[in-house]
Parts: structure tokens; C-alpha cells; sequence
């Protein structure tokens, strides 16, 4: 299958191009290395260095007539949302929109998969774990445009006859996460207590998010890609962990002593996010194999090497 990934050469996207091409699939990578880095992009692959907003990518999908396109470019940070929700709105709505109407216009795309954000659309809910069925309640502009990309895949993709898939990522986490923006709390942490340094806990730490590896992310991916869904899946472990009890995992694992600083809570983030995965089980039959000590281990083995510990 001839496969296009937007923001394949970010941290989920390289994982989901090297699972794809592990399978034998001639995949293509679009990304404009806003966040994504080509250290990331696996050799096997074909890059275009592009914008999924631009005439560009247009041209690239109208001229090499894609089987399956797999879209994971994305506006990812919740803050930077908040701070500017036109920029945020520019790239996961309309972005999304050029990539959906291209694929429509070029008739040999038969599989989209769209990644939303379970983490985030749905909002703060007092029952949990939060089912597919529940109604979203989208807290931040990120939240929205992420909700919006989902009723527009579901309109676009039923008219030009596309099988689709909408996975709602839980907090993804795992090697390869950019350790030096907002988004990636694992990530975060595991650069600064590798360097010694003191992490930061926005709030008091009681923040409670479910979080999931990225290779049993890709996992679903390639299932997704075999088997199109046609509705929105979440993708998670339907466990919760609270960034205390994160931080105290990594501290063990590390014998890290210090303790970390605790500042005000930021806008837009919600309190208690944990989503149901029996979609996920009964779809795709598939439950995620990491619990978070395993995944923890390999994802700061994976940062100590890159950081020469």
C-alpha cells in the first residue's frame, strides 16, 4: 500500500512511518519541521519538506495518488492555543480541511486516519474512564480545533466514499518525545532529572492523565490502516496516574533525590483526564502491552543514551 504520513517526522508520526514500512508499505512523509526533526524520519521513507496548508501538498497528494493517508500533523500545545487559538485554528482546522480535500479530489485515496486528542476533547467529566459515547466538552481552543477536525473527517470522508479512522490519543508518551516544549510532561522530566536539574509541576500535582506508550500507539495504527473503523476510537490504557506519582516512578527509576517545584496551574488544562478503551478492545481487538513502569524505563534509557548518560 502506498501510504502518506503528514508530520512523520515528529515524535508519534516516526513511530507510526516506522511500523508501516516495517510492514512493507511504501510510505511518504510530508513535514515542515516546525516540531518534527529529520533525525527522526526513517530511511526507508520518502520526505517533502512541506506545509499541509499550502498548494504544495496539495500537488503532492493529486499527483502521487495515495491509497492511504495517515495525519498526523498537528498544532499540539494546549498553552500555545490559548496564547494564539488563530494560529492553532490555522493549522489543525484548516490544515486538516486542505489535506481532507485532496485527498477526496484525487480518487485513490480508500483510508484516512485522523488523530484528535482523547486527552482534551472531551473536558473535565466526574465519571470516569470517559467512554466515546460521552459528550465532548472541549476547555481549550487546541480541544476545539481538535473536535471540529473530527466532524469534518466523519462529513468529508462519508461523501467521497473514504474509510476513516479518529483516534482519540490519550497522553502519549515514549522515545523520540520533544523534551523542550510544554507538551510531554515525560519527556519534560526525564531531560531535566537526567541533567539534574529540578522538574516543574504546574498545579499541585493531583492532575490525573492516561498515559499511554507510543509503540502500542503505532500498534493501533496499523491496525487502523487494516481494518478502518469508520468511527472515533480512543486510544489509552484506561488507567490513571497523577504527575506526583509520575514524578515519584521516574524518581525511582533514576535516584533522583530532589524535589520538584510547584508552580500555578496553567490555562486550558483539564484536572481529571481518563478514557475508556473497550472500543479499542472489541474494534480493534487490541489492549495496550506497556504498563507505564515498562514504558518509562525504555523512554529514559532512550534519553540518557541521546543525552551521552
Amino acid at each position: 500500500m502506498k501510504i502518506l504520513v503528514t508530520g512523520g517526522a515528529g515524535f508519534i508520526g516516526s513511530h507510526v512511518v516506522d511500523k508501516y514500512i516495517a510492514d512493507g508499505h511504501s510510505v511518504d512523509i510530508c513535514d515542515n519541521l516546525s516540531t518534527g526533526k529529520m533525525e527522526n524520519v526513517n530511511k526507508a521513507a520518502r520526505f517533502f519538506n512541506a506545509d499541509v496548508c499550502s498548494g504544495e501538498f496539495k500537488s503532492l497528494v493529486l499527483s502521487e495518488k495515495y491509497d492511504a493517508i495517515n495525519h498526523h500533523a498537528a498544532q499540539i500545545s494546549v498553552v500555545e492555543s490559548t496564547r494564539n487559538p488563530l494560529k492553532d485554528a490555522q493549522t489543525n482546522i484548516l490544515g486538516l480541511l486542505n489535506v481532507l480535500c485532496a485527498a477526496a479530489e484525487s480518487g485513490s485515496v480508500r483510508n484516512f486516519i485522523f488523530v484528535s486528542s482523547g486527552g482534551a476533547v472531551y473536558g473535565d467529566k466526574p465519571n470516569l474512564p470517559i467512554p466515546e459515547t460521552e459528550l465532548p466538552m472541549p476547555l481549550s481552543p487546541y480541544a476545539i480545533s481538535k473536535l471540529a477536525g473530527e466532524h469534518y473527517v466523519r462529513a468529508l470522508c462519508s461523501d467521497a466514499k473514504i474509510n476513516y479512522t479518529t483516534l482519540r490519543y490519550s497522553n502519549v508518551f515514549g522515545p523520540r518525545q520533544d523534551p523542550h516544549g510544554e507538551a510531554g510532561v515525560v519527556a519534560i522530566f526525564s531531560k531535566l532529572m537526567i541533567s539534574g536539574q529540578t522538574p516543574k509541576i504546574f498545579g499541585d500535582g493531583s492532575a490525573v492523565r492516561d498515559y499511554v506508550y507510543v509503540k502500542d500507539v503505532a500498534e493501533v495504527n496499523r491496525l487502523a490502516l487494516a481494518s478502518p473503523a469508520n468511527r472515533e476510537v480512543n486510544v489509552s490504557t484506561a488507567e490513571g496516574t497523577s504527575v506526583n506519582r509520575l514524578f515519584a516512578i521516574m524518581a525511582e527509576i533514576m535516584s533522583f533525590d530532589k524535589k520538584p517545584n510547584y508552580l500555578p496551574k496553567r490555562p486550558g488544562e483539564v484536572d481529571r483526564s481518563i478514557i475508556d478503551n473497550a472500543c479499542l478492545r472489541k474494534i480493534f481487538n487490541f489492549k495496550p502491552h506497556y504498563t507505564i513502569i515498562e514504558g518509562l524505563r525504555e523512554t529514559i534509557h532512550y534519553f540518557k543514551m541521546e543525552l551521552g548518560n
